[in-house]
């Protein structure tokens, strides 16, 4: 009997091969646009966002829905001066400490209060409610810990901050306080009734810091947040963007039931590192291959793709990162085309 989408993408997580490739879509922007919300009404109207999501999975057929928003909202909520366009998603503009010093003084985290969390957690329960246990629903927490330092202090400062040994108290003590925020969303959406959690913690990849500085200020934070979510009883992917390869290593070792990696990195590399320790989730590109390719460029990327995975079910299909608005439908349906074992077009 065939699987539906739920049990291909929990039977890939456990290590158990599910009857196809299972694929999960980093598609928000994309499914959005399809049906015709603005990314304003997306993150004003838990509706919106619910429909938005229900239709993709009806035209695309896919197993597994990443419920994200913005890349800015629980900045927004611990103080972060966002920009919310009508036409984009969120974004930042500028940190919230005027000096690394003031973490000590940050009133008392509360994050649920903020409204574009509320409309995410909303559209994660009506997604809930529309599929049930018949697709995979991974409710996105936003940043984690280091990122959200980082935007709360202001990329510059706190990059240069953290470099000076004299810091490293202060620069903890915001890391904790972020790890504060990150644990009330995941456990706020581990209310919706998802199947998963996750959060980006893209400034901390080796494109923007060094290893060494992702081991002391990123890592333990990753192992906190991973192990709450283990203590809800939830599965867990952490998700960095750029070229992971020179931290795949701790990144397994946060105990990450999967990792979702950019396209950057090498898929081979990825697929030894994790083989037997964590699913891996990706890589495609979504912007030079699923936006932009032709439907022979994406078919052949995918191809690649699943060979290297062949000998592991550790594998869910994605893009690396979030998929462009613009991404052409049928470089989505030859993707899954491919996925679900079809033949050459």
């Amino acid at each position: 009997m065939p699987m539906n989408g739920y049990q291909r993408i929990a039977a890939a997580l456990r290590g158990e091969r599910p009857d196809v490739t299972p694929v999960m879509l980093h598609n928000f922007m994309m499914a959005a646009r399809e049906a015709g919300v603005t990314m304003r009404e997306f993150r004003r109207d838990p509706r919106a966002l619910a429909r938005s999501f229900i239709q993709a999975v009806e035209k695309y057929g896919y197993d597994g829905v990443l419920v994200d928003v913005d890349t800015a909202t629980l900045a927004g909520a611990v103080g972060v001066p966002v920009d919310l366009p009508g036409d984009a998603p969120g974004r930042t503009t500028g940190g919230c400490l005027r000096a690394l010093a003031g973490a000590a003084d940050l009133p008392p985290v509360d994050v649920g209060r903020y409204p574009v969390i509320q409309v995410w957690l909303e559209g994660v329960r009506l997604l809930k409610q529309h599929f049930g246990n018949e697709v995979y629903l991974r409710g996105n927490c936003d940043q984690a810990p280091y990122s959200l330092a980082c935007l709360m202090r202001g990329m510059d400062d706190w990059m240069m901050e953290i470099m000076d040994p004299r810091n490293a108290e202060p620069a903890h003590r915001l890391l904790a306080y972020c790890e504060e925020a990150v644990r009330q969303f995941i456990q706020l959406m581990s209310e919706t009734g998802c199947h998963m959690v996750s959060n980006g913690d893209s400034l901390a990849g080796p494109d923007m810091v060094s290893p060494r500085i992702y081991r002391e200020f990123a890592f333990p934070y990753e192992q906190h947040v991973v192990g709450f979510a283990h203590r809800l009883g939830l599965p867990y992917v952490l998700h960095i963007c750029g070229k992971t390869d020179r931290i795949l290593d701790e990144m397994v070792a946060t105990g990450s039931d999967a990792l979702e990696l950019d396209y950057k990195t090498d898929a081979q590399l990825a697929h030894d590192k994790l083989k037997d320790k964590a699913t891996f989730i990706g890589n495609l590109d979504p912007s030079g291959v699923l936006a932009q390719g032709a439907p022979r460029q994406v078919e052949e990327k995918t191809r690649e793709l699943l060979a290297i995975f062949a000998d592991t079910p550790r594998f869910i299909l994605n893009a690396g990162c979030a998929m462009p608005s613009t991404t052409p439908a049928e470089n989505l349906r030859t993707m899954i085309r491919v996925a679900r074992g079809g033949a050459s077009a």
